[in-house]
């Protein structure tokens, strides 16, 4: 805590502030059995015990939520509990563009749910305009003095998110939090967070919006989404964004709150259809310093059409080989993952036209919007490209006006059937609205 132990002490003693222990444990016939109260973490595996200096006993701590700061039997967590910060009520919306008769019903239909506390599904395909589906929804919150906090599980999500919404609200105290984050201020009225940063927060939010809510690790992780739950505020509710929803996203919605359903981008033109490319022995020509053929001739005329493109990889291993060979054909050419130090300047450079194009894994599936980039998958049947995976990479192409179609690729040693079912389902969606 960034206060005096005094100040923490006084509000403790007058009630504003309640402790809890940061690990609970309760004895059983197996034994003890510990949950984490930061992260709701109570599979035992993640726990470990060791000899502690602090409380001189055998203590446990949760690993689930290491990155964060370990929190043990000995920890103590703080729960604000005094009076309720007062936010500002008049709040300008700067958003100059037009919604179509589509997104302007689903947009609708999300405010009607906002307002009366229900949870909505808002399953909108790949380039649909989602993001500015959801500035009425989120003005009428802030006009109403509420705190409201926009979530994804990935940090280029957020970073791609953060410029819009400061844009679009001008007035209103925006923050983001994410791992390596610099915040100001942590008691901003909207948030923007990976859904990690949940964690940290406790019946703090009005309602919260989990933007690609089928991405990787939230749909995985089930105290990611109880990080969820446990951030909203009783009756606030919770919104989800997708354009690949789960078939568990789709009946818990069904049953709890309500669905919205857009199946056409905003410029009214078809998804890119996949084309499969074989690519045999990709990984074997890779390690002999060599471009396979068809990987080659798609990437020079990519280079000789200053077409800007990404190159999707399986493997980082192997995406760094490749990166040394691909800069034979342009030096500018360069790679980048989860860890890569210069991701988010490198994504920038792309995105300013400096750099031509980059080899990337299924981190920038989502959530990145280049005009006119091409896109292309090598080893498409590996399992790390499932159907959601696909739909999501394909619907890099072709977002933008006047570049609304482009191509995309899928080289492979033999189709799978997710290939076939994300082409089934972007056809399926080019034909007809979806049907639930």
């Amino acid at each position: 805590m960034p206060f005096p132990t005094e100040s923490i002490d006084t509000a403790i003693k007058n009630g504003w502030i309640q402790v809890i222990e940061g690990v609970t444990t309760k004895t059983t016939w197996h034994g003890k059995h510990y949950t984490c109260n930061r992260c709701f973490n109570s599979n035992q595996v993640t726990f470990t015990t060791f000899e502690c200096a602090q409380c001189e006993t055998t203590c446990a701590y949760c690993r689930n939520c290491l990155k964060m700061g370990r929190v043990s039997r000995c920890s103590e967590l703080l729960i604000w509990t005094g009076q309720t910060p007062i936010y500002p009520t008049n709040h300008c919306m700067n958003w100059q563009g037009n919604l179509t008769p589509s997104q302007q019903k689903a947009t609708n239909e999300l405010l009607d749910s906002t307002k009366q506390g229900i949870p909505h599904l808002l399953y909108a395909v790949c380039g649909s305009g989602k993001t500015e589906m959801l500035f009425q929804p989120i003005h009428y919150l802030l006009n109403e003095g509420k705190r409201v906090c926009l979530a994804a599980p990935r940090v280029d999500v957020i970073l791609e998110l953060l410029p819009r919404l400061k844009t679009a609200f001008p007035d209103t105290v925006v923050e983001a939090l994410y791992g390596g984050a610099e915040v100001e201020r942590f008691d901003a009225q909207l948030i923007l967070a990976t859904t990690h940063q949940l964690y940290r927060f406790h019946q703090a939010f009005d309602a919260i919006f989990v933007d690609e809510a089928d991405a990787f690790p939230y749909t995985a992780d089930e105290t990611l989404q109880q990080a969820v739950k446990k951030a909203v505020k009783p009756n606030g509710p919770i919104h989800f964004v997708t354009a690949t929803p789960s078939a568990q996203l789709l009946a818990m919605n069904k049953k709890q709150g309500n669905i919205s359903i857009l199946a056409r981008r905003y410029h009214g033109q078809p998804l890119p259809e996949p084309r499969n490319i074989p690519l045999w022995n990709y990984e074997k020509q890779l390690k002999k310093k060599k471009i396979p053929k068809k990987l080659l001739g798609w990437t020079k005329e990519r280079l000789d059409k200053q077409q800007p493109f990404l190159i999707f990889f399986h493997q980082i291993e192997l995406m760094e080989l490749a990166e040394t060979l691909f800069q034979q054909l342009d030096e500018r050419i360069c790679a980048v993952h989860a860890e890569h130090e210069n991701r988010k300047e490198r994504v920038q450079l792309l995105r300013d036209k400096v750099i031509p194009g980059l080899l990337t894994t299924t981190i920038l599936e989502r959530g990145i919007t280049i005009p006119n980039v091409q896109v292309a998958v090598v080893g498409a049947e590996q399992t790390i490209f499932n159907k959601g995976a696909l739909i999501q990479i394909g619907g890099r192409v072709g977002r933008s006006v006047p570049n609304t179609s482009g191509d995309f690729v899928l080289f492979h040693q033999g189709i799978t059937s997710a290939m076939d079912e994300a082409k089934n389902e972007i056809r399926k969606l080019n034909k007809t609205e979806v049907q639930l």
